[in-house]
């Protein structure tokens, strides 16, 4: 791999360092964030926010087996560096091992922080109406019996918080943002793309975030030569961005991806897909893709090229 990864077809593609054995491991603990919160207030948004900063996720974790999770993190050899576990009243009985836990990683001069998600009874009521789900504690009564339990049971936890955070009036991006200013530090949130070739014959791909058609380029396939090659043979790319408007429409949809990276990272968008097709998938796509991905890769975005149909002729 150079500069940028690429998969043919349905490979994998490993781009970790391999440590040499006996090699000793790294002990070191790693930070820790408890998220936790209000049912209803955003929970899953934080912990999906740090999962794509590179936390290791872990969602309703028994609190009495945090300091277990920590230990085996310290034992990763420097593996899992951030763990972040998200606890909250569906563990039920489990909850109220909570504060030994916490009493435990003191002990052991464990950094933690606890970030707490709040928001309104009005605001939680809309939340759990609107997705026509009993609130975990409500039992038999209403959803602001449910609610008004909750705020009990946690009332010494959100006092010990480090962060909380009122998402009453926040919609989901604005969650994100206020997670991105607490945890990405001064780096700009990374996005990562897959460039994938495709054939028109064979189907858009499920989850294409962007198309590109290509088919308004020259078909390679009908010039005898090249017939049998794929857009990674470099005549076969050559061919296609010899052809006019090739090179303009590279340059100008470069651009263009630009803007939409630039405004993805802005939404708290992580992960683009953008689906380059051609008839067939094995020539005019490729190619594209290859140059597209480089073009990425160069601007800092983490590039997989994936060529789904190049093959299958």
């Amino acid at each position: 791999m150079t500069e940028h990864d690429r998969v043919d077809g349905a490979g994998d593609v490993n781009t970790g360092t391999t440590k040499e054995p006996g090699e000793a491991a790294d002990a070191a603990i790693p930070e820790l964030v408890i998220i936790s919160g209000m049912s209803g207030a955003g929970r899953s948004t934080a912990a999906k926010c740090l999962e794509d900063l590179g936390w290791f996720v872990v969602d309703n974790l028994p609190p009495a087996l945090i300091p277990t999770m920590v230990e085996l993190g310290a034992r990763s050899q420097g593996n899992v560096a951030r763990i972040a576990v998200v606890v909250d009243v569906r563990g039920r009985r489990f909850f109220d091992n909570l504060r030994d836990s916490l009493a435990d990683l003191d002990a052991k001069q464990v950094t933690r922080r606890i970030v707490f998600l709040e928001s309104s009874d009005e605001a939680l009521v809309r939340r759990f109406e609107s997705v026509r789900r009993p609130h975990p504690l409500q039992g038999d009564g209403r959803i602001v019996d449910g609610i008004a339990a909750e705020r009990d049971l946690l009332r010494e936890l959100r006092g010990d918080a480090d962060l909380v955070i009122d998402t009453s009036s926040l919609n989901v991006h604005e969650l994100r943002a206020k997670m991105d200013a607490q945890f990405a530090g001064d780096e700009e949130p990374e996005l990562r793309a897959t460039v994938m070739s495709f054939g028109f014959k064979y189907g858009l791909p499920v989850d294409a975030d962007l198309v590109v058609d290509m088919r308004f380029l020259p078909n390679p396939h009908w010039v005898p030569e090249l017939r049998p090659f794929t857009g990674l043979n470099p005549e076969v790319s050559n061919y296609v961005y010899n052809q006019p408007g090739a090179k303009e429409f590279l340059d100008r949809y470069t651009e263009l991806l630009q803007l939409i990276a630039a405004g993805y990272r802005r939404e708290g968008k992580r992960y683009v897909t953008i689906a380059v097709g051609c008839t067939g998938g094995k020539h005019r796509s490729v190619a594209t893709a290859e140059k597209l991905a480089a073009r990425l890769a160069a601007e800092g975005v983490e590039t997989v090229v994936v060529h789904r149909d190049m093959g299958r002729e």
